[in-house]
């Protein structure tokens, strides 16, 4: 059993561009270099691998009986109102020994809705004006 005690999953919808893939995988590191006790991986919807189920199975083959997915959504749409509450049913079903929670949309987070506002109205460097 690793030192970690619990797993994340970052669920995205997925894209066939390759390059769509970096800013999930960045999170996904920098959760592994901050808070190495928590196991992440990412996860999509579509278009991409691992799906969920996968990534489910990742986390508990390495011993992991809590997992939280986050959905990396700005909002709470289909997607994370219809299509992930159907996979985690069916995952849950399938693994009854995992605590399988799921987060709201982050994009519904107070505080990424604050660094978003900083974001967007703070002047990019000279650098990054196209």
């Amino acid at each position: 059993m690793p030192n970690s005690v619990h797993g994340v999953i970052l669920f995205a919808h997925g894209s066939r561009d390759p390059l769509w893939r970096t800013p999930m995988e960045a999170v996904r590191d920098r959760i592994a270099a901050t808070q190495p006790q928590v196991l992440a991986c990412c996860a999509y919807l579509e278009c991409c691998q691992p799906d969920l189920a996968q990534a489910v199975q990742q986390l508990h083959a390495q011993g992991l009986r809590s997992i939280t997915v986050v959905p990396m959504f700005l909002g709470t749409g289909k997607h994370a109102r219809e299509d992930l509450p159907q996979l985690v049913e069916a995952l849950r079903l399938a693994h009854p020994d995992i605590l399988l929670t799921v987060q709201p949309a982050i994009g519904e987070d107070p505080r990424m809705t604050a660094l978003m506002a900083d974001i967007a109205s703070t002047p990019p460097p000279l650098a990054g004006i196209l």
